[in-house]
């Protein structure tokens, strides 16, 4: 089968305009999410002591992922060392659904600390996980006509959830 590079060429992220749409973002669906008890509301896939990963909700790349402290915090340096292997830990996992449920076959991994650096949420440090495939472009192209097609985030979190289970046990 070949790359079909000509039908590429426009950015097709519907789920993006729910976000520029918004006028007043909420700041705080991180803290939210951290303290939330309806995890499928949050998109929270999976919690640990001192950190969660969960599905970012206006992705640019379908399985996109955020692994979070709950604790609130810009700075990397002021996580505990339990923080730091937690967080590390649940992007390994990350890695491992996407894995599983998308065939995804590579990943960049980034936080993005500061507004300068392209941080959304500023005050709330959190990891990014996308993964990427051979033939894939990177961000990009975005400027240059790239069609991108994703599946629903409900569906999506519906098969990370089932591998996380089968995984699991």
């Amino acid at each position: 089968m070949e790359f079909p590079k000509a039908e590429i060429e426009a950015l097709w992220c519907p789920w993006r305009v729910e976000y520029f749409e918004i006028e007043k973002r909420n700041q705080n669906f991180l803290s939210e999410a951290a303290q939330a008890s309806d995890d499928a509301a949050h998109l929270v896939i999976t919690r640990r002591k001192n950190v969660f990963l969960m599905m970012n909700r206006y992705p640019y790349s379908v399985g996109h992922l955020m692994v979070v402290p709950y604790r609130k915090t810009a700075e990397l340096s002021s996580l505990g060392e339990n923080e730091i292997l937690e967080l590390w830990a649940l992007a390994v996992h990350a890695q491992t659904l996407l894995r599983e449920t998308m065939k995804a076959q590579g990943f960049n991994l980034g936080l993005n600390l500061g507004i300068p650096a392209g941080a959304g949420v500023a005050d709330h440090l959190h990891l990014h996980i996308v993964p990427r495939w051979e033939g894939d472009t990177n961000f990009m192209p975005i400027l240059g006509r790239t069609r991108l097609l994703s599946e629903g985030l409900q569906t999506l979190y519906e098969k990370l959830m089932a591998a996380q289970s089968r995984l699991a046990g």
